[in-house]
């Protein structure tokens, strides 16, 4: 089999390198892919990045799977344009995919089919919105409506942080047509936790849990960003409260969107807050992979993922296990200087130690310059290790971590400390 995964990502690295490893496949190309895909066996990088020249590489290569790895293409409709042209892609569609890409659409779906979240109401006007926020009080959270980045969420602590959100997404425009409508949110306090599953349109296969870190620095303090790093499993899902999960937000998701007409095959994101009497509520949904929580999550999985996906689109999900690795992974991200708001690219990466069993680094922002390695993004590696414990691979990634270098590079040094405290 030639398989297609469509990004260029640290969460399409994982994927690719996770599907090359089974023994039906012949080769693994990666659309535009990285520096890290450049140079992993079994893979290819390929400089596509349109729908139409997707489409025209599928056909004359003869891929017989894409799987789609980032939320822009999954929201203008590349996978409709492959099943229409009949080609099989895992991945939903664009009506499906505004789970994620409208906050709105997200909300008003969770309302209609009694899914639990926070609080919301949305607006187009500024004034309209200070006004909310005037009634509702701080802290308070202000979402981007569209697909941001990452960067479309503020967790607002004061009134005045709350206009400031609003003024700069909708008078300042700061991020154009995502922002042009705000989704305003009622503060969850607890613990956070991803849970992700595969759809096949009726049908979900939770995968491990995994718990991210969106905050730049230690303490969760400093700037949203897309993801500082991860860990799997997560102690806080207990089995109790992934089957209330399943139960109560997963399958009436599936069956939701099922009844409005837009049935949901791929995978599946929640991101949950769970208070401290153990309740999980819907922060937000995405339409992929999370990423970093996917590079300790696929570190994990044992079953060949190819299996898992070709079930998945021929909607036998119901009869499908996933076997995993009975350790830990955790992942660790490394950053360019001047992330979140300004990084930095063109910075040499050295000290990457050599992938064994229990310890791969798997690349999102950076490229190849000839032979040399070089920064081309914000988030530039994920450092991820398997431990016999949670302990163990923190020391494993972290030992790794400690040995790369690139100019202003910006790292957590707590991550997996929830998970450790739990344990």
């Amino acid at each position: 089999m030639k398989l297609l995964v469509i990004g260029g990502g640290g969460r399409e690295h994982a994927l690719a390198w996770k599907l090359a490893q089974s023994p039906r496949v012949q080769k693994v190309f990666v659309a535009p892919g990285n520096g890290g895909t450049a140079k992993e066996p079994g893979l290819e990088n390929v400089g596509l990045d349109t729908t139409e020249a997707l489409l025209a590489f599928a056909r004359s290569e003869g891929i017989q799977l894409t799987v789609v790895g980032p939320e822009a293409p999954l929201a203008h409709g590349v996978v409709d344009a492959f099943q229409a042209d009949g080609l099989r892609i895992f991945g939903p569609t664009r009506a499906a995919a505004q789970l994620e890409s409208s906050k709105d659409f997200a909300k008003r779906f969770m309302v209609r089919h009694g899914i639990p979240t926070a609080r919301h109401a949305t607006f187009e006007r500024a004034t309209e919105a200070k006004a909310y926020v005037a009634e509702q009080g701080a802290p308070v959270v202000i979402k981007a409506d569209g697909l941001a980045a990452g960067k479309g969420v503020v967790v607002a602590t004061s009134v005045q942080q709350a206009n400031d959100a609003i003024d700069a997404m909708l008078l300042s425009n700061r991020l154009g047509a995502a922002g042009a409508r705000v989704v305003i949110e009622e503060c969850l306090v607890g613990e956070e936790a991803s849970f992700i599953v595969m759809c096949d349109g009726r049908h979900a296969l939770p995968l491990a849990t995994s718990q991210d870190h969106k905050r730049l620095r230690d303490g969760d303090e400093g700037p949203n960003t897309g993801g500082m790093g991860a860990y799997s499993p997560a102690p806080v899902v207990t089995p109790e409260l992934h089957a209330r999960v399943m139960r109560e937000i997963i399958q009436p998701t599936l069956q939701g969107m099922a009844r409005d007409g837009m049935p949901y095959v791929g995978f599946l994101y929640a991101g949950l807050m769970i208070d401290r009497d153990g309740n999980p509520r819907t922060l937000e949904f995405n339409c992929r992979l999370g990423d970093p929580e996917a590079q300790p999550i696929l570190m994990r999985l044992k079953s060949d993922l190819v299996t898992l996906l070709e079930g998945a689109l021929d909607g036998t999900l119901a009869d499908a296990t996933a076997e995993w690795d009975r350790r830990s992974a955790l992942g660790i991200v490394l950053a360019a200087r001047g992330y979140p708001e300004q990084p930095v690219a063109g910075d040499r990466i050295d000290g990457l130690p050599a992938p064994s069993e229990d310890c791969r680094i798997f690349h999102a922002g950076s490229r190849l310059d000839g032979t040399r390695l070089v920064t081309s993004g914000g988030r530039v590696l994920c450092v991820t290790a398997l431990g016999d414990s949670l302990r163990v691979a923190r020391q494993r990634a972290y030992a790794a971590a400690e040995g790369i270098r690139f100019e202003g590079m910006q790292y957590r040094r707590d991550i997996g400390n929830r998970g450790l405290r739990r344990a």
